[in-house]
């Protein structure tokens, strides 16, 4: 016995991890189903020193960029299931939240710092939990607006980023890099545009209505598609990649952005490790659109990356993975590691971030800025509604003509109450 504590010690140690004492005599596992492809590599290795810390063995899958749901439906199916998944939305709640285990009261939830990122079901359980606080937006290189004669001051509205983009692209041949990094269409980057910009037409809708969201509407007006179409064409018209060949990806718009060859990359604060190796001065602007008043935008701030837990799973597998969870979120080093990726983890215990784009949210909200909140969580038929509009989408880069662009039009808003019918029967 002696030796086994001994054993477990020098572990602890050579790992510097604390690892729950209750993981150590828990005899089940943990099936770990990742929603962010670039947390693989650090969740590997998180895992791999749990199991040799503690015995425990911790599965880590993680589904390829825009195939998580394909892959959670097809891995829930599976007699070993995932014991901890994803529930990043209302959508998914309704889909998945009659396996997840209520998290009210349990170690994990009294970890967090905040309820803000928690989702319940219409019964009140809490059945996922955010794990890591993001913003997104438009990430910009300072150093290059200022090699083409400007400056970050011009950039407080729509009128700004235009003026500079249109400037940038025109000159490109002479300045050696263009304004906008591509914005392919593929599936692992139209997720940008139809995740995350469209946004923009669902937070004013919501500020119009006077106020936020508490539950998916039914329908959409309309009345800031104009706005995103603003936006969206000035970042598929100053770019370094025809419009007419964004349809079939293949473009790799962070690598352009690293390597210099454009001051503009449409993106999120997961990009911040990356990013600020070649770019440490990279900075994060809000989604200006032409709106009245934006001047006083702040940045995209909330996340999709709440953790649940199989409530279908054994009760060792269970205790495994709150256990698992805990120490991801309260050991200093195993914290450190996921914050490193994903930013902000909302947990009293967890590592504080040192990501440059969330500082920078913070800095837009210090100044009396309007956070732009996450209500694209609520597109009804996630896949389905973003599969739609990526294909108008695509019709319209191929031609932009008005008729091409009511056809995005219709797939944003007609899509929207027919997807939503489709959901609620």
């Amino acid at each position: 016995m002696k030796k086994i504590l001994a054993l477990a010690l020098t572990l602890v140690m050579i790992f510097a991890l604390a690892v729950p004492a209750a993981s150590a005599a828990n005899d089940g596992s943990v099936y770990w189903l990742n929603f962010k492809p670039e947390l693989d590599e650090t969740a590997q290795a998180l895992a791999a020193k749990y199991t040799e810390a503690t015995g425990v063995e911790v599965k880590v899958v993680t589904a390829a960029s825009g195939s998580y749901q394909q892959t959670l439906t097809s891995e829930m199916d599976k007699k070993a299931a995932p014991t901890l998944f994803v529930i990043g939305n209302q959508a998914g709640v309704k889909d998945w939240g009659e396996f997840a285990m209520d998290l009210t009261d349990t170690p994990i939830a009294n970890e967090l710092n905040t309820d803000a990122y928690n989702l319940y079901d219409e019964d009140g359980r809490l059945v996922s939990i955010g794990y890591c606080y993001e913003c997104y937006g438009i990430i910009v290189n300072p150093d290059l607006i200022e090699k083409a004669g400007h400056s970050m001051d011009e950039i407080k509205n729509f009128e700004g980023l235009k003026a500079v983009a249109e400037d940038i692209h025109a000159r490109a041949d002479e300045l050696g890099f263009d304004a906008f990094s591509s914005s392919d269409m593929d599936g692992s980057s139209s997720w940008r545009f139809t995740g995350h910009m469209i946004n923009l037409e669902y937070v004013y809708e919501e500020r119009e209505a006077g106020g936020v969201w508490t539950e998916c509407p039914a329908s959409l007006t309309g009345n800031y598609m104009d706005n995103y179409k603003n936006l969206f064409d000035l970042c598929i018209n100053n770019s370094l990649t025809d419009p007419k060949d964004l349809a079939t990806g293949g473009h790799d718009a962070e690598a352009e952005f690293k390597s210099g060859k454009a001051a503009f990359f449409v993106n999120g604060s997961w990009e911040y490790a990356a990013v600020s190796a070649d770019v440490p001065n990279a900075t994060m602007i809000p989604y200006y659109c032409g709106v009245e008043g934006e001047e006083k935008a702040g940045l995209n701030c909330g996340t999709e990356n709440c953790w649940a837990i199989n409530d279908t799973a054994s009760d060792a597998d269970k205790q495994a993975t709150m256990d698992f969870m805990v120490w991801l979120v309260t050991d200093p080093e195993a914290s450190a590691m996921m914050v490193e990726q994903l930013g902000i983890m909302p947990y009293k215990s967890a590592a504080e971030s040192s990501n440059g784009f969330l500082n920078d949210a913070a800095a837009y909200t210090a100044d009396g800025c309007y956070v732009m909140d996450w209500a694209t969580n609520y597109q009804p038929n996630v896949d389905e509604y973003r599969a739609g509009l990526v294909s108008a989408l695509n019709q319209y880069c191929a031609d932009q003509s008005d008729a091409n662009w009511e056809l995005v039009k219709t797939a944003a808003i007609d899509g929207w109450a027919t997807q939503y019918a489709a959901a609620n029967g």
